[in-house]
Protein backbone atom coordinates (compact mmCIF):
# COMPACT_ATOMS: atom_id res chain seq x y z
CA UNK A 1 0.00 0.00 0.00
CA UNK A 2 1.10 3.62 -0.62
CA UNK A 3 2.78 5.17 2.45
CA UNK A 4 3.53 8.70 1.18
CA UNK A 5 0.71 11.11 0.34
CA UNK A 6 0.09 14.68 -0.77
CA UNK A 7 -2.32 16.76 1.29
CA UNK A 8 -4.57 19.28 -0.45
CA UNK A 9 -5.85 22.01 1.88
CA UNK A 10 -8.67 24.41 0.96
CA UNK A 11 -9.49 27.33 3.27
CA UNK A 12 -13.18 28.12 2.62
CA UNK A 13 -16.23 29.71 4.29
CA UNK A 14 -17.99 27.19 6.52
CA UNK A 15 -21.29 27.56 4.66
CA UNK A 16 -19.61 26.31 1.46
CA UNK A 17 -17.55 23.56 3.09
CA UNK A 18 -19.90 20.71 2.15
CA UNK A 19 -19.83 21.35 -1.59
CA UNK A 20 -16.02 21.68 -1.53
CA UNK A 21 -15.67 18.51 0.54
CA UNK A 22 -17.92 16.61 -1.87
CA UNK A 23 -15.91 17.82 -4.86
CA UNK A 24 -12.60 16.82 -3.24
CA UNK A 25 -13.97 13.40 -2.33
CA UNK A 26 -14.88 12.72 -5.94
CA UNK A 27 -11.69 14.30 -7.30
CA UNK A 28 -9.31 12.23 -5.17
CA UNK A 29 -11.32 9.06 -4.55
CA UNK A 30 -10.38 9.31 -0.85
CA UNK A 31 -12.03 10.63 2.28
CA UNK A 32 -11.60 14.21 3.47
CA UNK A 33 -10.99 15.88 6.83
CA UNK A 34 -12.63 19.12 7.94
CA UNK A 35 -10.77 21.36 10.41
CA UNK A 36 -12.46 24.36 12.07
CA UNK A 37 -10.08 27.30 12.19
CA UNK A 38 -9.45 28.68 15.68
CA UNK A 39 -11.47 31.75 16.59
CA UNK A 40 -9.97 34.41 18.90
CA UNK A 41 -13.06 35.48 20.84
CA UNK A 42 -14.23 35.56 24.46
CA UNK A 43 -17.92 34.92 23.72
CA UNK A 44 -20.09 33.58 20.92
CA UNK A 45 -21.32 37.12 20.20
CA UNK A 46 -17.79 38.02 19.10
CA UNK A 47 -17.51 35.18 16.57
CA UNK A 48 -17.74 36.52 13.01
CA UNK A 49 -20.75 35.57 10.89
CA UNK A 50 -18.59 33.74 8.33
CA UNK A 51 -16.63 31.04 10.18
CA UNK A 52 -13.92 29.44 8.06
CA UNK A 53 -12.87 25.80 7.81
CA UNK A 54 -10.05 23.94 6.10
CA UNK A 55 -10.99 20.95 3.95
CA UNK A 56 -8.14 18.46 3.55
CA UNK A 57 -7.97 15.75 0.91
CA UNK A 58 -5.21 13.33 -0.11
CA UNK A 59 -3.49 12.02 -3.23
CA UNK A 60 -0.77 9.36 -3.55
CA UNK A 61 2.60 11.12 -3.72
CA UNK A 62 3.77 8.76 -6.46
CA UNK A 63 1.14 10.03 -8.89
CA UNK A 64 1.22 13.25 -10.89
CA UNK A 65 -1.12 15.67 -9.11
CA UNK A 66 -0.99 18.46 -11.70
CA UNK A 67 -4.25 17.55 -13.46
CA UNK A 68 -6.18 17.22 -10.20
CA UNK A 69 -4.87 20.56 -8.92
CA UNK A 70 -5.76 22.21 -12.23
CA UNK A 71 -9.31 20.83 -11.99
CA UNK A 72 -9.56 21.92 -8.34
CA UNK A 73 -8.35 25.46 -9.09
CA UNK A 74 -10.89 25.75 -11.93
CA UNK A 75 -13.65 24.56 -9.56
CA UNK A 76 -12.62 27.12 -6.91
CA UNK A 77 -12.61 29.93 -9.49
CA UNK A 78 -16.11 28.91 -10.61
CA UNK A 79 -17.28 28.75 -6.98
CA UNK A 80 -15.85 32.23 -6.30
CA UNK A 81 -17.73 33.62 -9.31
CA UNK A 82 -20.99 32.14 -7.99
CA UNK A 83 -20.32 33.60 -4.50
CA UNK A 84 -18.67 37.00 -5.10
CA UNK A 85 -18.99 38.09 -1.46
CA UNK A 86 -17.02 35.09 -0.17
CA UNK A 87 -13.23 34.82 0.06
CA UNK A 88 -11.38 31.74 -1.21
CA UNK A 89 -7.66 31.28 -0.70
CA UNK A 90 -5.59 29.33 -3.22
CA UNK A 91 -5.55 25.56 -2.43
CA UNK A 92 -2.20 24.33 -1.08
CA UNK A 93 -0.38 21.05 -1.65
CA UNK A 94 2.05 19.47 0.85
CA UNK A 95 3.56 16.05 1.64
CA UNK A 96 2.31 13.95 4.60
CA UNK A 97 2.69 10.40 5.89
CA UNK A 98 -0.28 8.05 5.61
CA UNK A 99 -0.22 7.19 9.32
CA UNK A 100 -0.89 10.85 10.20
CA UNK A 101 -4.46 10.77 8.89
CA UNK A 102 -5.59 7.39 7.59
CA UNK A 103 -7.38 6.37 10.82
CA UNK A 104 -8.57 9.68 12.30
CA UNK A 105 -11.92 9.66 10.43
CA UNK A 106 -13.03 6.29 11.81
CA UNK A 107 -14.71 7.87 14.83
CA UNK A 108 -17.35 9.32 12.47
CA UNK A 109 -18.12 6.08 10.59
CA UNK A 110 -21.00 4.31 12.37
CA UNK A 111 -23.38 1.49 11.31
CA UNK A 112 -25.68 2.78 8.59
CA UNK A 113 -28.94 1.52 7.09
CA UNK A 114 -29.44 2.07 3.37
CA UNK A 115 -32.56 1.20 1.40
CA UNK A 116 -34.88 -1.49 2.72
CA UNK A 117 -32.45 -4.23 3.72
CA UNK A 118 -28.80 -3.12 3.61
CA UNK A 119 -26.90 -2.55 6.86
CA UNK A 120 -23.33 -1.25 6.53
CA UNK A 121 -21.14 -1.96 9.55
CA UNK A 122 -17.51 -0.83 9.96
CA UNK A 123 -15.25 -3.59 11.23
CA UNK A 124 -14.52 -1.74 14.49
CA UNK A 125 -18.21 -1.25 15.41
CA UNK A 126 -20.95 -3.50 16.77
CA UNK A 127 -24.49 -3.37 15.38
CA UNK A 128 -28.01 -4.53 16.15
CA UNK A 129 -29.25 -6.66 13.26
CA UNK A 130 -32.93 -7.01 12.40
CA UNK A 131 -34.64 -9.90 10.58
CA UNK A 132 -34.04 -9.55 6.86
CA UNK A 133 -30.94 -7.37 7.19
CA UNK A 134 -28.23 -7.84 4.57
CA UNK A 135 -25.07 -6.96 6.46
CA UNK A 136 -21.99 -5.47 4.78
CA UNK A 137 -18.83 -5.53 6.91
CA UNK A 138 -16.37 -2.96 5.64
CA UNK A 139 -13.09 -1.16 6.29
CA UNK A 140 -12.66 1.34 3.45
CA UNK A 141 -9.03 2.13 4.28
CA UNK A 142 -7.73 4.63 1.71
CA UNK A 143 -10.48 3.81 -0.81
CA UNK A 144 -13.71 5.71 -1.45
CA UNK A 145 -16.94 4.05 -0.34
CA UNK A 146 -18.35 3.78 3.19
CA UNK A 147 -22.01 4.16 2.27
CA UNK A 148 -22.12 7.46 4.11
CA UNK A 149 -21.55 9.63 1.07
CA UNK A 150 -24.63 10.56 -0.95
CA UNK A 151 -23.23 9.12 -4.18
CA UNK A 152 -22.75 5.66 -2.66
CA UNK A 153 -26.13 5.69 -0.90
CA UNK A 154 -27.96 6.69 -4.07
CA UNK A 155 -26.20 3.97 -6.03
CA UNK A 156 -27.09 1.35 -3.41
CA UNK A 157 -30.72 2.44 -3.36
CA UNK A 158 -31.04 2.25 -7.14
CA UNK A 159 -29.28 -1.12 -7.19
CA UNK A 160 -31.70 -2.53 -4.61
CA UNK A 161 -34.63 -1.19 -6.65
CA UNK A 162 -33.30 -2.73 -9.89
CA UNK A 163 -32.70 -6.07 -8.19
CA UNK A 164 -36.20 -6.04 -6.65
CA UNK A 165 -37.69 -5.43 -10.10
CA UNK A 166 -35.72 -8.26 -11.76
CA UNK A 167 -37.79 -11.23 -12.99
CA UNK A 168 -38.07 -14.14 -10.59
CA UNK A 169 -35.33 -16.77 -10.91
CA UNK A 170 -33.14 -14.26 -12.78
CA UNK A 171 -29.50 -14.06 -11.62
CA UNK A 172 -28.06 -10.97 -13.33
CA UNK A 173 -24.39 -10.44 -14.08
CA UNK A 174 -22.95 -7.15 -12.83
CA UNK A 175 -20.01 -4.81 -13.44
CA UNK A 176 -18.96 -2.42 -10.65
CA UNK A 177 -16.82 0.25 -12.33
CA UNK A 178 -14.69 2.32 -9.96
CA UNK A 179 -15.27 -0.13 -7.12
CA UNK A 180 -13.26 1.76 -4.48
CA UNK A 181 -13.84 -0.07 -1.19
CA UNK A 182 -15.87 -2.78 -2.96
CA UNK A 183 -19.06 -1.85 -1.10
CA UNK A 184 -21.28 -1.88 -4.19
CA UNK A 185 -19.99 -5.28 -5.36
CA UNK A 186 -20.58 -6.71 -1.88
CA UNK A 187 -24.12 -5.32 -1.83
CA UNK A 188 -24.77 -6.75 -5.29
CA UNK A 189 -23.73 -10.21 -4.11
CA UNK A 190 -26.00 -9.97 -1.06
CA UNK A 191 -28.90 -8.82 -3.23
CA UNK A 192 -28.58 -11.87 -5.51
CA UNK A 193 -26.36 -10.96 -8.44
CA UNK A 194 -24.47 -13.79 -10.10
CA UNK A 195 -21.26 -13.05 -12.00
CA UNK A 196 -19.74 -9.86 -10.48
CA UNK A 197 -16.68 -8.03 -11.79
CA UNK A 198 -15.31 -5.14 -9.69
CA UNK A 199 -12.82 -2.84 -11.44
CA UNK A 200 -10.78 0.18 -10.39
CA UNK A 201 -7.85 1.91 -12.06
CA UNK A 202 -6.20 2.35 -8.62
CA UNK A 203 -4.37 -0.86 -7.53
CA UNK A 204 -4.59 0.25 -3.88
CA UNK A 205 -8.39 0.46 -4.15
CA UNK A 206 -8.51 -3.04 -5.64
CA UNK A 207 -6.48 -4.32 -2.72
CA UNK A 208 -8.88 -2.67 -0.26
CA UNK A 209 -11.86 -4.12 -2.15
CA UNK A 210 -10.31 -7.60 -2.02
CA UNK A 211 -9.79 -7.26 1.75
CA UNK A 212 -13.42 -6.24 2.23
CA UNK A 213 -14.60 -9.15 0.09
CA UNK A 214 -12.60 -11.42 2.40
CA UNK A 215 -14.30 -9.84 5.43
CA UNK A 216 -17.66 -10.78 3.89
CA UNK A 217 -16.58 -14.27 2.69
CA UNK A 218 -16.99 -13.26 -0.97
CA UNK A 219 -13.50 -13.68 -2.40
CA UNK A 220 -14.70 -16.55 -4.58
CA UNK A 221 -17.91 -14.73 -5.58
CA UNK A 222 -16.51 -11.44 -6.91
CA UNK A 223 -13.62 -10.90 -9.32
CA UNK A 224 -11.48 -7.78 -8.81
CA UNK A 225 -9.07 -6.13 -11.21
CA UNK A 226 -7.63 -3.00 -12.83
CA UNK A 227 -8.64 -3.79 -16.43
CA UNK A 228 -9.83 -0.60 -18.19
CA UNK A 229 -13.44 -0.57 -19.33
CA UNK A 230 -12.27 0.01 -22.89
CA UNK A 231 -10.45 -3.36 -22.85
CA UNK A 232 -13.46 -5.44 -21.79
CA UNK A 233 -15.28 -7.70 -24.23
CA UNK A 234 -17.77 -9.20 -21.75
CA UNK A 235 -21.32 -7.84 -21.46
CA UNK A 236 -23.35 -7.46 -18.26
CA UNK A 237 -26.99 -7.23 -17.17
CA UNK A 238 -26.28 -4.42 -14.69
CA UNK A 239 -23.48 -1.85 -14.70
CA UNK A 240 -22.73 0.43 -11.75
CA UNK A 241 -20.51 3.46 -12.42
CA UNK A 242 -19.94 5.76 -9.44
CA UNK A 243 -17.37 8.18 -10.85
CA UNK A 244 -17.14 11.84 -11.90
CA UNK A 245 -19.70 13.19 -14.36
CA UNK A 246 -17.12 14.13 -16.99
CA UNK A 247 -15.64 10.64 -16.91
CA UNK A 248 -19.08 9.08 -17.23
CA UNK A 249 -19.69 11.10 -20.39
CA UNK A 250 -16.30 10.09 -21.79
CA UNK A 251 -17.05 6.42 -21.15
CA UNK A 252 -20.66 6.56 -22.39
CA UNK A 253 -20.06 4.59 -25.64
CA UNK A 254 -18.17 1.86 -23.79
CA UNK A 255 -20.77 1.62 -21.04
CA UNK A 256 -23.56 1.25 -23.59
CA UNK A 257 -21.59 -1.36 -25.53
CA UNK A 258 -20.88 -3.51 -22.47
CA UNK A 259 -24.54 -3.62 -21.36
CA UNK A 260 -26.79 -6.51 -22.42
CA UNK A 261 -30.00 -5.68 -24.26
CA UNK A 262 -32.61 -4.78 -21.65
CA UNK A 263 -29.90 -4.27 -19.05
CA UNK A 264 -29.73 -1.50 -16.41
CA UNK A 265 -27.05 1.18 -16.15
CA UNK A 266 -26.73 3.06 -12.84
CA UNK A 267 -24.70 6.28 -12.95
CA UNK A 268 -23.64 8.10 -9.77
CA UNK A 269 -20.99 10.55 -8.57
CA UNK A 270 -22.87 13.37 -10.35
CA UNK A 271 -23.28 16.85 -8.89
CA UNK A 272 -26.85 18.00 -9.45
CA UNK A 273 -25.64 20.89 -11.61
CA UNK A 274 -23.86 18.36 -13.87
CA UNK A 275 -26.99 16.26 -14.57
CA UNK A 276 -27.74 18.11 -17.86
CA UNK A 277 -24.17 17.37 -18.99
CA UNK A 278 -24.64 13.65 -18.34
CA UNK A 279 -28.11 13.61 -19.90
CA UNK A 280 -26.66 15.21 -23.03
CA UNK A 281 -23.69 12.84 -23.06
CA UNK A 282 -25.97 9.78 -23.04
CA UNK A 283 -28.71 11.20 -25.28
CA UNK A 284 -27.47 9.59 -28.50
CA UNK A 285 -26.66 6.16 -27.12
CA UNK A 286 -28.87 3.03 -27.36
CA UNK A 287 -30.06 3.79 -23.84
CA UNK A 288 -33.43 4.89 -22.51
CA UNK A 289 -33.43 7.31 -19.58
CA UNK A 290 -35.51 5.94 -16.70
CA UNK A 291 -35.21 8.24 -13.68
CA UNK A 292 -33.06 10.39 -11.44
CA UNK A 293 -32.80 10.19 -7.65
CA UNK A 294 -31.19 12.92 -5.58
CA UNK A 295 -29.72 13.63 -2.16
CA UNK A 296 -28.42 17.10 -1.33
CA UNK A 297 -26.01 18.31 -4.02
CA UNK A 298 -25.79 14.88 -5.69
CA UNK A 299 -27.86 12.80 -8.11
CA UNK A 300 -27.79 9.26 -9.50
CA UNK A 301 -29.42 8.20 -12.76
CA UNK A 302 -30.87 4.99 -14.14
CA UNK A 303 -30.78 4.05 -17.84
CA UNK A 304 -32.05 0.88 -19.57
CA UNK A 305 -30.60 -0.42 -22.83
CA UNK A 306 -33.11 -0.58 -25.66
CA UNK A 307 -34.09 -4.19 -26.36
CA UNK A 308 -33.48 -3.62 -30.07
CA UNK A 309 -29.73 -3.26 -29.53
Amino acid sequence: MTESWLEIACDVPEELSEVVADFLTQLTGNGVCVDNLSVDAFSTSEIPDSVRVVIKAYLPAAKDSASQMQELNAFMVELALRHPSAFFSTPTLSAVNAEDWSSSWKVHFKPLRVGKHLLIVPTWEESVELPGDLVIRIDPGMAFGTGGHETTRLCLELLESVMDDSPLLTVPSLLDLGTGSGILAIAANLLGAGRILALDIDPDAVEVAHDNLALNDMVDSVECGTVPLESLTENFDIILANILAEELVRLAPNLAERLHSGGSLILSGILAEKEPLVRQGFAFKPLKYSRTVSDGEWVAMLYVKDSEF
